[in-house]
């Protein structure tokens, strides 16, 4: 998470995706990213180059471009708004390979702890994988609006699927609600979305999706793009040693963790970091175990809306809105929700539900099948576009959590 990278592209259907996250990551062909399951901002690169094993199957890739600095957070799928995130410069020149593994294996030993000859193992175990590289190079795909996006998420189907995972796990769903906040139905919802309530979690080796995407991330041949497609690199190339540090930590065997094509993680698609950042251990037993106790699962997804999106208690999500005749939609540069219900009535919003006085939102403008609709999105809006930065990724995850609760749902 940026749970980054599910199994889904978050900015619609995509193949992954990253979870993205967010790193949702990228989620399946749904939305790519975190997480996007599951974005991770400020994340600093490593000068982590490495290199190509010899029992890799496939021809080395060319240099890789080194960097020591900061790293920008995941690409925003077309549709978001984009976050203003201070980048600074990164180095585009190329180094030689042979250097690149070297700091690779020096840096992450250094930085958690870890044997180099550990991590020269486990990398002479990874191999590049052509099809990340196909997935992560295909095409972006046209925007869809909120009337064609909705359905790829909310079906009969999946909020029939949503009621009975919440009915099979109601108590310890109740449980983490009571002790964070967050509804449970918002947190099926996130497992329904990025992995069908944890039917497809992604079959390809996290290692090797890491390793193809931190060494070999596709170049488009586009001098506008490089400097975009480096720090992509370095995103994942930071993933795969906190990958490291996260086996370490969590005395997880790497080479036999699967995921998405991006590296996100489980029900929840986190990300390596984010797994790190967010986990909790939500049954006691000492380990932080995404894959296989749903206790932990809950408490983390929740967790990382606390702590991530600053989930506000018994705090409402969004509400319809009504536009004033003759008003132009307002349309901010991100979706902090930052503004006063009398900074939004002066632009001509009008709230159609009652919101707590005091109350700051952002609108969100969607193109629904019999016209513009238009909502006020609150911190806890604002808290699930953390998890993969769309809003319409977000307002579909907060609508499916509503039908799966058995509320009537608005037109799409």
């Amino acid at each position: 998470m940026r749970p980054g990278w599910g199994v889904f592209r978050k900015s619609g259907p995509w193949p992954q995706r990253m979870k993205s996250l967010r790193f949702r990551g990228l989620a399946g062909d749904a939305n790519l990213p975190a997480m996007t399951k599951p974005a991770l901002t400020g994340l600093l690169a490593l000068v982590l180059l490495g290199c190509v094993p010899k029992e890799a199957k496939v021809a080395p890739p060319p240099p890789s471009p080194a960097a020591t600095r900061p790293l920008q957070p995941a690409a925003a799928p077309a549709e978001a708004a984009p976050e203003k995130t201070a980048a600074p410069p990164v180095d585009l020149a190329p180094v030689p390979f042979e250097t690149a593994r070297a700091n690779f294996v020096r840096d992450t030993s250094a930085r958690y702890g870890i044997p180099a000859a550990r991590i020269e193992a486990t990398l002479a175990q990874a191999q590049f994988l052509d099809s990340v590289v196909a997935a992560m190079s295909r095409p972006a795909e046209r925007v869809k609006p909120w009337h064609e996006y909705r359905p790829m998420f909310i079906s009969q189907a999946r909020i029939d699927g949503g009621r009975a995972f919440l009915a099979r796990h109601r108590p310890a769903l109740e449980r983490v609600q009571a002790q964070t906040g967050v509804p449970a139905e918002l947190i099926v919802a996130i497992i329904g979305v990025e992995t069908s309530y944890g039917a497809n979690t992604g079959k390809y080796s996290v290692l090797d999706a890491l390793y193809t995407l931190a060494f070999r991330y596709p170049r488009s041949g586009d001098p506008a793009k490089l400097e975009r497609e480096v720090r992509r690199e370095l995103f994942f190339r930071d993933e795969l040693a906190q990958l490291f540090a996260l086996g370490q930590e969590e005395k997880l065997d790497i080479a036999a963790l699967t995921g998405s094509y991006a590296g996100a993680m489980g029900m929840g698609q986190f990300m390596p970091s984010s797994y790190r950042q967010f986990a909790v251990d939500g049954d006691g037993d000492g380990r932080r175990d995404l894959f296989n106790s749903l206790d932990d699962v809950f408490a983390s997804i929740a967790n990382y809306f606390v702590k991530k999106g600053g989930w506000v208690r018994g705090g409402p999500v969004a509400v319809p809105a009504t536009l004033a005749p003759g008003r132009e939609p307002f349309n901010p540069e991100d979706w902090t929700p930052s503004w006063t219900l009398a900074d939004l009535a002066a632009r001509g919003y009008t709230p159609q539900q009652p919101v707590p006085a005091g109350a700051t939102a952002t609108p969100v403008s969607l193109e629904g099948s019999a016209g513009p609709q238009y909502w006020l999105g609150f911190q806890n809006y604002y808290a699930i576009t953390r998890y993969n930065i769309s809003k319409m990724y977000a307002m579909a995850v907060y609508q499916l959590s509503q039908a799966i609760a058995g509320r009537e749902l608005p037109p799409a």
